[in-house]
């Protein structure tokens, strides 16, 4: 099975990505953008390309009649839907295969499963994935969080069942201030996710972020690419990814990445996804949620296993097998991370939108770059802020470190605010630096 034509249900740096992955197998693509980004990149770069919208992405990126329309028009037989957007909307991926459009990527009733938190949790607990002490479901009034909560013990996590990057969440460390913490949270949840549906978990105060990255296809093979490491975030939102994760043995490895390919074969996952989990100080991992989609920092997982992700879900959604067991999956080769480039202060990130007036990109071994960036460049206020990955790969930790030291003292971007002083000074911290870091280092540094 092959596609005629490809319409990358994105934007920006992904939608480049795409592209690349989609010329590689010889398809042609359709590119879609609001009136804003006329003159992004990624549409330039596509075979065709179609507005579908003014600037706000509730009338263009999110317009789901509009996309399945250009589908239409053009002759699209396909969608990838990258990440963010609609790429976890089970919506858009039923009534694209309604519609006789392939979905590249999970079915909806996989979508569904985990999108819900709540049922992603019970669904884990039966597949054998350890998940921390919390609520069986949502919490219905105060009172009964207070109850709850007492037994759960403190401090403890509320969270949007529907929610996801960070959105939604709120650390309780007595029960004097659940009340206004609920309240908060099932609000912020509401405006965020149509929902307003919170649960609780036990709160780790030192955890570390550990994602395992898995791939299945339509006849229920699957494997697991080893772990990605995502513990330098500032509320909640990944700055920094590295694989494999140092504080991981071998053997920690198997298991966890093992129970999460048999979980994705009992709810008929096809596709890549992945399994993010709190690492505990004594060795501990409990799964937090699966994203069903490509994630962001995809390429730290290329890069240590030689592997185009992209391209294997395109083939994957194609009809083909696997190309290879978990005994014959590459790697994990030396070691990666990805620099997030976001336009944004690096002290406290505030947005920087505006013109980018001069841009170098490093080079050299071990270096590659996945952006949109460039001279000229506009920055737009509308969308997410990033402009460009970096990533990095060495024989060793300490060689990509010294390789990233290096590239970005070469990466030079004028006209808007960066996060690349941000990373060198992620790059000097003693406990990065010696791999003994948790999800709290970016408020300790």
């Amino acid at each position: 099975m092959t596609f005629s034509k490809i319409l990358i249900a994105n934007r920006g740096e992904i939608a480049m990505r795409i592209i690349r992955a989609a010329r590689d197998l010889g398809i042609p693509t359709v590119a879609v953008h609001s009136t804003v980004d006329r003159e992004s990149p990624h549409v330039r770069m596509a075979d065709e390309a179609f507005c579908i919208g003014p600037a706000s992405s509730a009338e263009s990126y999110l317009n789901i009649p509009t996309l399945l329309s250009v589908c239409e028009v053009t002759g699209a037989d396909a969608v990838h839907p990258g990440y963010g957007f609609l790429s976890e909307n089970a919506q858009f991926a039923e009534l694209c295969e309604v519609s006789g459009i392939t979905w590249i990527g999970p079915p909806p009733s996989a979508i569904n499963a985990m999108g819900d938190k709540i049922r992603a949790r019970a669904l884990m607990l039966e597949a054998g994935v350890p998940i921390l002490p919390g609520t069986p479901g949502a919490i219905n009034d105060v009172e009964e969080a207070k109850r709850l909560a007492t037994e759960i013990g403190f401090p403890m996590i509320l969270k949007a069942a529907a929610g996801g990057g960070g959105r939604g969440m709120k650390v309780v460390e007595r029960v004097e201030d659940l009340e206004q913490s609920w309240l908060t949270c099932s609000a912020e949840a509401a405006a965020a996710f149509g929902s307003g549906a919170v649960y609780m978990e036990r709160y780790l105060r030192r955890p570390r972020h550990v994602e395992f990255q898995i791939v299945l296809d339509q006849y229920g093979a699957g494997v697991h690419l080893f772990e990605r490491e995502c513990s330098v975030q500032r509320r909640h939102q990944k700055l920094l990814e590295e694989a494999p994760c140092v504080a991981l043995d071998a053997e920690t490895r198997k298991r966890v990445g093992g129970l999460c390919v048999e979980a994705s074969q009992k709810i008929g996952y096809v596709g890549v996804g992945t399994f993010e989990f709190l690492y505990d100080t004594d060795g501990s991992m409990f799964f937090m949620e699966m994203n069903t989609r490509i994630q962001v920092e995809h390429p730290v997982t290329e890069a240590i296993t030689g592997i185009d992700l992209v391209r294997l879900q395109i083939d994957i959604a194609r009809g083909a097998h696997l190309p290879f067991t978990q005994d014959e999956v590459p790697g994990p080769f030396g070691h990666a991370m990805e620099f997030r480039i976001n336009a944004e202060t690096p002290d406290k990130f505030l947005p920087s939108p505006g013109t980018i007036t001069a841009y170098e990109p490093p080079g050299g071994p071990g270096v590659r770059i996945d952006g949109l960036a460039h001279a000229g460049y506009t920055v737009l206020p509308h969308y997410d802020s990033m402009v460009a990955k970096l990533i990095i790969h060495g024989a060793n930790r300490e060689e990509c470190m010294q390789r990233a030291r290096r590239a970005l003292h070469e990466y030079r971007i004028e006209g808007i605010a960066t996060t690349i002083p941000f990373h060198q000074r992620v790059l000097e911290n003693e406990s990065f630096v010696r791999g003994e870091y948790d999800t709290h280092l970016v408020t300790t540094m």
